[in-house]
């Protein structure tokens, strides 16, 4: 396995535009520089920095998949949002969530999602920070979760933010991979937990 912190702007695998599109790939920049082919096992949307996972053959591909697929990962990430201090400190957000071209929704036909959130105060610029934890694994999720509830993350244009986060990208980081409950992780040289300093909190 191969974990890397993602810089914003960087796309997880290519696009479908492949070698057309200009902007950088981390998965193809990573096999470039190992000599090796690489299996994502995930991904972070563009505009999201921090940990992401790669197999470094198909087993632990197949082991990896299994692992994301059934929960047994647990991801944290951090955000920076917009909006008042949240009338609780710890959440739960639960909907039926869909993704259309661009945005996600909620829908009937939509599939459950969950979010647990917890508020971490209040910055010097009267930014909202959270801890963020995706029980489930939809597209968008944190960044519609928060933005619906009044909380768009900073520089998340697509989802109603007005301010823009200086560090470019958007202020969503992910900042832990859990693996105690992920059966083999061990056998692949994985460590319990990989943490990666968030740059903005």
């Amino acid at each position: 396995m191969v974990v890397v912190d993602k810089p914003s702007g960087w796309l997880s695998v290519p696009s479908r535009m492949g070698r057309e599109d200009p902007r950088p790939v981390v998965g193809v920049v990573l096999e470039a520089q190992l000599g090796v082919r690489l299996w994502p096992v995930h991904r972070l949307d563009l505009e999201v920095s921090g940990l992401l996972a790669f197999a470094r053959h198909a087993q632990a591909h197949r082991a990896a998949s299994a692992w994301f697929e059934g929960r047994t990962v647990h991801k944290l990430y951090q955000a920076l949002s917009e909006g008042p201090v949240p009338p609780e400190p710890a959440v739960v957000w639960t909907g039926l969530m869909a993704k259309g071209k661009k945005r996600a929704f909620i829908a009937p036909h939509g599939k459950p999602s969950e979010t647990r959130a917890r508020w971490l105060g209040t910055t010097a610029s009267q930014a909202q920070r959270w801890e963020l934890e995706p029980v489930t694994g939809r597209s968008h999720q944190l960044r519609f979760d928060l933005a619906r509830h009044g909380f768009p993350i900073l520089g998340d244009a697509l989802y109603g933010a007005t301010t823009a986060f200086p560090a470019g990208g958007i202020a969503l980081r992910a900042v832990c991979l859990d693996f105690r409950e992920a059966a083999g992780a061990r056998d692949l040289g994985l460590p319990a937990q990989i943490l990666v300093q968030s740059t903005y909190m």
